[in-house]
């Protein structure tokens, strides 16, 4: 028997990047420029390609993991877009077909200097005993480091 819980959290990351923010925008906004950083490490194996219609009430999703094991899978909705600036969506995560988490992400951009700020706020639901906001913050940490290798090249 599966023991329910739910433990709320927010937290935010604030990252600079070298790009300008109509670029660091792009990375987000197109698919095949967001698959470049956004996904599970080296190694996994993907069980649903990256789908992105990146619109006020479309949907991304993408899904994989370790060869043989637990199938990680994103889904979203976004909420708002304003171009270059911000986005919203809505999001769940499974672990096989098991709901682990349901969050509301925000994703500011803004100019600094020559460069970028953004800011990422995250406010979850965390279900069941199977992901907690600091699993959840380290993961987005190494998406973002990813993003900034993405926006280096």
């Amino acid at each position: 028997m599966i023991k329910r819980s739910t433990t709320h959290a927010t937290f935010v990351i604030e990252r600079e990047y070298k790009a300008a923010p109509a670029r660091v925008f792009a990375a987000f906004a197109d698919l095949d420029k967001k698959s470049k950083w956004f996904g599970g490490p080296e190694g996994w194996d993907v069980a649903h390609a990256h789908k992105l219609d990146f619109r006020v009430g479309g949907r991304e999703s993408v899904s994989g993991g370790p060869p043989g094991g637990v199938v990680h899978s994103y889904s979203a909705t976004f909420w708002d877009i304003v171009e270059n600036e911000r986005i919203v969506t809505a999001y769940e995560m499974h672990l096989d077909q098991r709901r682990i988490s349901v969050s509301l992400a925000t994703t500011e951009i803004k100019p600094s200097g020559a460069g970028s700020k953004l800011i990422y706020t995250e406010q979850g639901v965390y279900l069941d005993g199977y992901d907690d906001a600091g699993q959840r913050e380290q993961g987005t940490q190494e998406l973002f480091n990813n993003l900034e290798a993405f926006l280096n090249t």
